[in-house]
């Protein structure tokens, strides 16, 4: 009986597996790239001024700026101008068919009075959850944008618990002046008593049946909102302007199609927790241009929900161009995962910079996230400083080893398997990282199918590859301090070295592990500059692999 259930699983999950390499997704290349739609707008203005909205930085305008949204989209829309001055507000709600232009010289300065945002059914990292209704949001709406030159301010200091290592010991004690409360230890100030009480007792703020909103009444100030959500929406353009001090995340797009995000300012204190730059989750159609960003977490983030949530929704984001961006500070540059249980395709990223963020491209998910990442595209990205990898994929995100290697357990494919594969990247440079590339696939669900070429990496450590399987690098130069070894294998497969430079005098060039490391080429490499050319160990064997110099 035993024997029928394995195979009976066995046979699911080989049908499950077949199910997905079989999907077809639309065909873009870099001369064939997504089409993104614009909004378009009426030329009548509607002053907020008009409706009573006063630039003293006291006045609350929240009635007046939405006064001004609503009658505009009633009218067959236009422009709401938010002139120069400094202008005090609640949160505002978009209206189809109305671009709210904010001038350069003005600030939409969101009140720090917590009451003023009521309890509203939200996401929080790609599930359902109770959430302070967000500064700015839309749903269900079309034809929307937010332009001009001026800054939208979340006033997120409020909001946040910040821990006493991440500031400076004037800016700590500023802190602790300001209000709050701190942490028994005294090594963490909170906003408020509930807010560390809820933080303490790890309190859930997601949404189940038969829970109420007003459940979550009593943990208010923990659920801190978004600094703009654009939900179901439409031909969403952002433009121009800056946001910054976010409550948590900055920009946040879900189940949206045809948004275009330009020359935008993003920024965040580097101590901001969940103070992502933006996430664009299960949308459609959607165009990055020209946005700086500087943030306390992931910059430029792609996700599609989380877990049998996300799955269930089945929305994924895709056809979309990220392009001449410059991150600073961040945890990552250009980021999926690890809510992508929708999946992520279709993804061109090209003539971006990089500079001291904690890691370049990365891609990150778990076991039981589920998902299929495939058809992601790098080009002429340019890193400086990065903390950690410059190339980063791992599927074991937040999970902790007793060493450093992934147990060797092969669970059973299923739908919670992540899936990434068929992307290419090329002509990338990085002067400076603690490691150029890092590949940790599962066990039973190997990274597959990356192609990186004309790549130079001047790293601390060079590349290593777990689980990988189908990986090409060609005229890849790394550039390593540490030298024993260049590259490592651990348990991968069909991987494809071409044209490797490396520093000469090199103490180990390969190093080969793991009993499942097979069909492992070096090609048109001299090895004569290394001390030692290949070591294998923990069962891998000569056999595994094969060298032509090509000489």
């Amino acid at each position: 009986m035993k024997k029928r259930i394995s195979l009976l699983i066995a046979i699911s999950s080989a049908m499950f597996y077949n199910n997905l390499i079989a999907q077809k997704t639309p065909t873009y290349s870099w001369k064939n790239l997504p089409k993104i739609v614009q909004p378009t707008f009426a030329k009548d203005t509607f002053n907020v001024t008009t409706f009573g909205a006063r630039p003293d930085g006291i006045t609350l305008n929240t009635q007046a700026i939405n006064e001004a949204i609503t009658t505009c989209s009633k009218k067959g829309g236009g422009v709401v101008l938010v002139p120069n001055g400094m202008w005090l507000t609640g949160p505002i709600v978009l209206k189809s068919n109305v671009n709210l232009h904010i001038k350069k010289a003005a600030t939409l300065l969101f009140t720090e009075d917590k009451s003023q945002y009521p309890l509203v059914e939200g996401s929080y990292e790609g599930k359902s959850a109770a959430r302070n209704q967000s500064p700015i949001s839309a749903t269900n709406q079309e034809n929307i944008a937010i332009t001009g030159q001026g800054i939208i301010d979340g006033s997120g200091d409020v909001w946040r618990a910040v821990n006493k290592a991440q500031l400076t010991e004037s800016a700590w004690n500023a802190k602790k002046a300001s209000g709050g409360v701190l942490k028994a230890n005294g090594l963490t100030w909170y906003p408020s008593e509930q807010f560390m009480k809820a933080s303490v007792e790890n309190r859930s703020m997601l949404l189940k049946e038969g829970v109420s909103l007003q459940s979550f009444a009593d943990m208010k100030d923990f659920l801190r909102p978004n600094l703009l959500v654009i939900t179901k929406c439409k031909k969403v353009l952002l433009e121009g302007v800056t946001f910054q001090n976010s409550p948590a995340w900055c920009l946040h797009p879900l189940m949206s199609e045809n948004l275009t995000l330009r020359n935008l300012t993003i920024k965040n204190p580097e101590y901001a927790h969940n103070g992502d730059g933006m996430d664009i989750e299960s949308c459609k159609n959607f165009l990055v241009d020209g946005c700086t960003i500087d943030v306390g977490d992931d910059a430029i983030c792609i996700k599609s929900g989380k877990d049998e949530e996300g799955r269930k929704r089945g929305m994924p984001t895709e056809n979309g161009i990220v392009r001449n961006c410059i991150v600073y500070n961040g945890h990552g540059g250009f980021v999926v995962g690890s809510e992508m249980s929708g999946g992520a395709r279709n993804i061109f990223v090209y003539d971006c910079t990089f500079t001291g963020t904690d890691k370049g491209l990365r891609f990150k998910s778990v076991r039981g996230r589920g998902g299929i990442v495939e058809n992601i595209y790098a080009k002429n990205i340019f890193m400086k400083d990065i903390a950690q990898e410059a190339i980063f994929f791992d599927m074991y995100y937040f999970v902790k080893f007793a060493t450093d290697s992934p147990r060797d357990e092969r669970p059973v494919v299923n739908e919670g398997t992540p899936i990434f594969r068929n992307m290419r990247f090329e002509n990338i440079v990085c002067r400076g990282a603690n490691k150029g590339i890092f590949v940790r696939g599962l066990s039973e669900m190997p990274i597959q199918n990356i192609q990186m070429s004309n790549i130079v990496l001047d790293t601390k450590i060079g590349a290593e590859f777990i689980d990988a399987s189908n990986i090409t690098l060609e005229k890849v130069t790394l550039i390593s301090e540490n030298t024993k070894p260049v590259i490592a294998v651990n348990n991968s497969d069909s991987l494809i070295f071409n044209a490797i430079q490396y520093k000469a005098n090199t103490a180990l060039l390969f190093a080969i592990a793991g009993e499942r490391s097979k069909a492992i080429q070096i090609l048109q490499t001299d090895s004569s500059k290394a001390q030692k050319q290949i070591e294998f160990t923990e069962g891998a064997t000569k056999e595994a692999i094969t060298v032509n110099t090509g000489k």
